[in-house]
C-alpha cells in the first residue's frame, strides 16, 4: 500500500514539475513580447498589450499555479513515504526543497509583473526581463544536480557546473544583444 501511495506521488510530482516549468519558462518570454508591445505605437500596441497580459493571466491562473501545488503534493507525498528520519539524514533534499522555495517565490513574483504590465508599467527591460527569464532554468539545473548527485563532493562539481551555466548564459544572452543590435 505505502509503495503504491510512493509511485503514486513521484507520479504526481513529475506531471505537475514538467508542467509548472513549462509554464515558468514560457511566462518570462510572454513579458518581453509585452514589454516590446508598450513600446509600439497605438493601436498595435494596446491590441498587443491587451493579447499578452490574457495570454499570462491564463498560464499563470490556469496552467502555472495548478501545476506547482500538484508538484509540492506529489513531493510531500514522497518525503511521508520516506519519512522523517530520512528527510532529516538527507541534506540534499533540505537543499533542494530550498530550491523548490526559492523557486516558488520567484513564481509569486511574476504575479507582480503581471500586475505591472497589466497597469501598462514596465516593471525592467526586455534585456533584463531575458536575464529573469534564466532563472527558471539555473534553479531547476540545481535541483535536477541535487537529485542526481547526493553526495557533497558529487555536489561542489555540480555546483560549479552551475556557475559555469549561468556565466554561458549570461554571455549568450549579451551575444544575443549584440547580434539584435
Amino acid at each position: 500500500m505505502y509503495y503504491w501511495i510512493y509511485e503514486t506521488g513521484k507520479t504526481v510530482h513529475f506531471i505537475g514539475l514538467i508542467s509548472w516549468f513549462a509554464g515558468l519558462f514560457y511566462l518570462p518570454r510572454l513579458f518581453i513580447y509585452h514589454v516590446e508591445a508598450l513600446e509600439k505605437l497605438e493601436p498595435e500596441r494596446s491590441i498587443m498589450a491587451a493579447q499578452f497580459g490574457l495570454m499570462e493571466k491564463r498560464l499563470y491562473n490556469i496552467i502555472m499555479n495548478p501545476a506547482m501545488i500538484i508538484t509540492y503534493i506529489g513531493g510531500f507525498t514522497m518525503i511521508f513515504y520516506y519519512g522523517w528520519d530520512w528527510f532529516a539524514a538527507n541534506s540534499w533534499m533540505q537543499w533542494k526543497l530550498g530550491f523548490v522555495f526559492l523557486l516558488t517565490g520567484y513564481h509569486h513574483y511574476s504575479k507582480g509583473i503581471i500586475r505591472k504590465l497589466s497597469a501598462g508599467k514596465i516593471p525592467m527591460s526586455s534585456t533584463k526581463l531575458r536575464y529573469y527569464n534564466e532563472i527558471a532554468t539555473v534553479i531547476l539545473l540545481a535541483i535536477v544536480l541535487l537529485a542526481v548527485f547526493k553526495s557533497r563532493l558529487d555536489f561542489i562539481y555540480a555546483f560549479v557546473s552551475i556557475i559555469i551555466f549561468v556565466l554561458l548564459l549570461v554571455l549568450g544572452i549579451r551575444l544575443y544583444r549584440r547580434l539584435r543590435g
